[in-house]
């Protein structure tokens, strides 16, 4: 019985020689850490690791190159990090921390606990025996055999009767549509089997985040334009890994006479601002993408209105082919549909930016699933170096493209080098209007200054040749030859150099009434 206080132990006592034989397996190896590191990342098939060198990951490091899993260092560390990201979008999301004391061997590290001198007085070798006591426990056990091998993960599931609910609810819709989201792309389903989901129900889609692109380049149900009022005009609307955030206006967007059905793995985010401006007719904390397998396969042989998505699609086409001037320099947009025009078929687009990249997401068509990469819903700036480095190298064989804002890419235009040093080409589409432009369309209106939000026309193209790639400046006296620089730049592409397209814009309304908080 603890009747004193203090806790009851168990004390194991070894023969002194076994104790002095384990000691002196690890104090006497010279093993370390970043070993057992490197062979937990092979045996989960890491092929990359990203990052800007340091003493507190050297071990790592070193040991990953002597495996042959490959190094890839950036010129900050952020880019590292982003560059993490795209290959996870693109493949297993992993994120770890390790404390320095765990990675180098145990005589490097016994010479920072052990004191410098001879510990005087009683807490002095207090702390001199429980630093030695932390360090042998540390180390204990350190080069045995475990198992390595990836644990399971549970994907969350909607039941039977969830999914036969749905089935009911949409068979009786006249004018359903799906909001398709990023969760979409998630394992374990295939994109290809969700497209084809997809086309199977026949219902209009609106494609977000990581799923623009789930339906190809030209498809007859991928709506990209005058989402709001096809929103009001809906009949039920599907949110498919789509969250009522503010970009639905936190669901004040929504038809209150509309059937909903939501479907996310995260029940936070499934029932976000729900019961406040909009309410779920069925909510189901699931996987996406299995979801609309079996919604399809529920809805096998059933046809909605040809003239629903048909009415949507004509939509498109009025608001793409409207034109603008541009008092001076190119017209975005129009630059824009050129770039569509004459990239690749297998092209990765990377999205960096505000208001330049805010148009290329309407007017930029994914060629097919996992090949559009953007930040996200928080919008992070900075992005563009590292995705593409990550796409690059998970898919050496597409053309990857960044489409950056002038703000937005002095945040990475050095990973230029990084490109170069790494035989990693991409190419970088900069939309140069001397201006933070999503900022100042409504700060101007909104308190009359424009203070913080001017830029310069930089050369940044001047930039890129110094970094080892290739820059090219597009004005409006080059607009006639605009398509050829585009092919030149696409061939210096394929032979290796990283090229950058500085390209001059002016402004147009467009995105008017976009928000910048």
């Amino acid at each position: 019985n603890d009747v004193s206080g203090i806790r009851p132990c168990i004390i194991i006592k070894y023969p002194s020689f076994l104790i002095g034989r384990l000691c002196d397996y690890f104090t006497k190896s010279s093993r370390h850490g970043g070993e057992s590191v490197a062979e937990v990342l092979r045996d989960h098939g890491i092929k990359f690791v990203f990052t800007l060198v340091g003493g507190h990951i050297s071990p790592i490091l070193v040991a990953c190159e002597k495996l042959g899993i490959r190094i890839v260092d950036t010129r900050h560390e952020a880019t590292a990090v982003f560059a993490a990201d795209a290959v996870a979008r693109l493949s297993g999301p992993v994120f770890i921390e390790f404390p320095i004391d765990t990675l180098y061997p145990y005589h490097v590290v016994e010479k920072e606990f052990s004191p410098k001198g001879t510990p005087k007085g009683i807490m002095g070798k207090i702390t001199a025996w429980y630093l030695h006591n932390h360090l042998t426990n540390l180390f204990a056990g350190a080069w045995e055999v475990r198992d390595i091998s990836p644990l399971p993960v549970h994907v969350p599931q909607a039941t039977d009767q969830q999914v036969q609910r749905c089935v009911e609810l949409v068979s009786r819709a006249k004018k359903p549509l799906i909001l398709l989201g990023s969760q979409a792309t998630l394992p374990p389903t295939s994109a290809d089997d969700i497209r084809k989901a997809l086309e199977s129900l026949g219902i209009p889609c609106f494609l977000g985040g990581m799923s623009r692109g789930m339906l190809g380049k030209d498809s007859p149900l991928h709506i990209r334009q005058n989402r709001r009022d096809a929103l009001k005009e809906a009949d039920l609307l599907l949110l498919a890994g789509t969250v009522c955030d503010f970009r639905l206006s936190y669901g004040r967007v929504l038809n209150r006479r509309s059937k909903i059905i939501a479907v996310n793995r995260d029940k936070t985010q499934l029932l976000k601002n729900s019961d406040i401006f909009w309410k779920p007719t069925v909510a189901i904390q699931g996987d996406v993408g299995s979801f609309l397998l079996r919604l399809s396969k529920g809805l096998a042989g059933h046809k909605f209105p040809e003239d629903w998505p048909q009415n949507l699609k004509d939509g498109d086409r009025v608001k793409e082919k409207a034109e603008e001037k541009t008092e001076r320099h190119l017209n975005p947009l129009k630059v824009l549909h050129h770039v569509d025009e004459l990239m690749s078929e297998d092209s990765i687009i990377v999205a960096d930016g505000g208001d330049f990249v805010g148009s290329a997401a309407y007017i930029l068509k994914p060629r097919g699933p996992l090949r559009w990469l953007d930040p996200g819903a928080f919008g992070t700036l900075g992005v563009g170096g590292g995705f593409a480095l990550g796409a690059k190298l998970c898919r050496p064989d597409s053309e990857v493209w960044i489409v950056y804002g002038d703000g937005s890419l002095g945040y990475t235009v050095a990973e230029f080098d990084t490109f170069t040093r790494h035989k990693t080409p991409v190419i970088a589409l900069v939309g140069n209007d001397a201006c933070w432009s999503q900022i100042s369309r409504e700060q101007v209106p909104l308190l009359g200054s424009n203070v913080a939000c001017d830029l310069a026309f930089t050369d940044y193209h001047i930039v890129a040749d110094g970094y080892g790639g290739k820059g090219h400046l597009i004005g409006r006296e080059d607009e006639s030859q605009f398509e050829e620089i585009v092919k030149q730049a696409q061939r210096e592409c394929r032979e290796g150099k990283a090229v950058l397209l500085n390209v001059l814009i002016g402004k147009t309304n467009f995105r008017d009434g976009s928000i910048s908080v």
